[in-house]
């Protein structure tokens, strides 16, 4: 590991870099905010796959990525005068002093939920108008789902035991059974939005991260599947020739391994 010097330099080493690039590669050149953005987006996603994976060496990689563009958007705002890399360090800075008034000031907490409490205050009290303002309307559904209760609940909306959660659950699916048999589509379609929403609100209070979840969930079932492909392929068939019974049998293989 290396020490705060080292850090430093390696990180003036990187703006050196984004100098010279943004003067003299032709592709550098070009890119605006706007056309960096879904780069931005890819590379976290990217950065999330080898989190879940578990993969230290790729998280470095993204990471570098990411940091890459952050400087990458710094140095396209230095040059129209909004801002540059050392106003983005220090506006998070004095955000992380000002939401953290239990380390650098007076305010005493007991635990982490003491913590999220104050920090939804503190915002308030910044001007927003809802705790719910810091959410981003492009977020994936899932995680908007999981963020808005997390900032109600920072407020003391929320349940107080999880089984309360689980009643809510039960009690929306089995509403969402009463409109599909009622062939409704559209309330088919809010029901099974309720029933999301409530597990998603269930894997809160038994901590657990819901999109996480799924897509290890996903992983799971795309290996297995491609072992499943696999094994078709040993065999000089396709999955289609096989039987559903015949698919099990891989499919279990598969789960063992």
């Amino acid at each position: 590991m290396t020490d705060k010097t080292q850090q430093l330099k390696a990180f003036e080493r990187l703006l050196i870099i984004m100098d010279e690039l943004r003067e003299q590669c032709p592709w550098d050149k070009k890119q605006t905010m706007e056309s960096l953005r879904h780069l931005t987006i890819e590379e976290v996603y990217e950065l999330g796959d080898a989190i879940l994976d578990n993969d230290l060496d790729e998280v470095k990689k993204e990471l570098g990525d990411v940091l890459l563009h952050i400087v990458f958007y710094s140095k396209i705002g230095s040059e129209t005068n909004h801002f540059d890399i050392a106003e983005v360090c220090n506006s998070i800075c004095d955000k992380l002093i000002d939401r953290h008034p239990h380390i650098y000031g007076d305010v005493s907490v007991d635990n982490e939920e003491d913590v999220k409490r104050n920090w939804e205050q503190l915002k308030l009290k910044e001007g927003k108008k809802s705790v719910l303002e810091g959410v981003p309307r492009s977020l994936p559904a899932m995680v908007k789902a999981s963020r808005v209760q997390d900032k109600v609940a920072g407020v003391g909306f929320d349940w107080e035991e999880p089984h309360q959660v689980w009643e809510k659950v039960e009690e929306e699916i089995q509403e969402l059974k009463h409109e599909v048999d009622s062939g409704n589509r559209e309330n088919m379609e809010n029901e099974f939005g309720d029933v999301l929403f409530s597990l998603i609100n269930y894997a809160r209070f038994l901590k657990i991260n819901p999109e996480n979840a799924l897509e290890k969930t996903n992983k799971k079932f795309i290996k297995r599947f491609q072992y499943l492909e696999e094994k078709a392929k040993s065999l000089n068939k396709s999955l289609q020739d096989m039987s559903l019974r015949e698919m099990d049998v891989y499919w279990e293989e598969a789960k063992k391994i």
